[in-house]
């Protein structure tokens, strides 16, 4: 847990342009905030991150490495992703924040899903063990932040319902749930939707 990034990261420190889209991340940021879905844990260790796509591409924003704790993002605080590859375990982002460390795995669900327009990595212990083997779920073997967890998220695309489902179970990360949908309201409602359910 003390490595915050574990790729390669071809990194441009040049500020990002203001994007459309940014509101809203913010806006659904603070709901997790809230909620505790993301933030910091008791070693001081930010957790969860929030991506919309860049248009047309497989390129998105991202909420910068270590940025879980912060109350308000400003464009500081994010990093676009313009190009990865997951064999090389290497991506290369703008902006002044460095992309967090699972923006393969969010680069896999955009891969994967022409039409996900936001991705939501989230932490929740209660909702894990409610959701673990139960919704789609990553091989326990496969830590998050890899290449291979980006190679488990595309197999999930294949073999599961995933795309449908809009959410999936990262069994080698305690915590980690990620949520996804055409647009943040989506995403953040399939998270809701399982939360409840599962007694939260």
């Amino acid at each position: 847990m003390s490595e915050y990034i574990k790729f390669t990261c071809e990194h441009s420190a040049t500020e990002i342009s203001p994007f459309g889209g940014f509101a809203e991340l913010n806006a659904y940021r603070r709901k997790l905030l809230q909620l505790r879905l993301i933030g910091v844990d008791a070693n001081g260790i930010g957790f969860g991150n929030v991506s919309i796509r860049d248009g047309p591409t497989n390129n998105f924003y991202i909420t910068g490495s270590a940025t879980g704790g912060i109350p308000e993002l400003t464009l500081a605080d994010c990093a676009r992703v313009v190009a990865y590859d997951f064999k090389r375990n290497w991506l290369r982002c703008e902006g002044s924040a460095i992309a967090s460390s699972e923006s393969l795995t969010h680069a896999a669900v955009y891969e994967s899903d022409a039409k996900a327009g936001a991705v939501i990595h989230c932490h929740d212990s209660k909702l894990w063990e409610a959701l673990l083997n139960q919704a789609p779920t990553s091989s326990k073997a496969v830590e998050y932040g890899t290449p291979e967890m980006a190679y488990e998220v595309t197999r999930l695309f294949k073999l599961t319902d995933v795309q449908s489902r809009k959410i999936l179970v990262m069994a080698g990360h305690e915590g980690g749930i990620i949520a996804f949908g055409r647009d943040l309201e989506e995403a953040f409602a399939v998270l809701m939707r399982e939360w409840k359910e599962s007694g939260r």
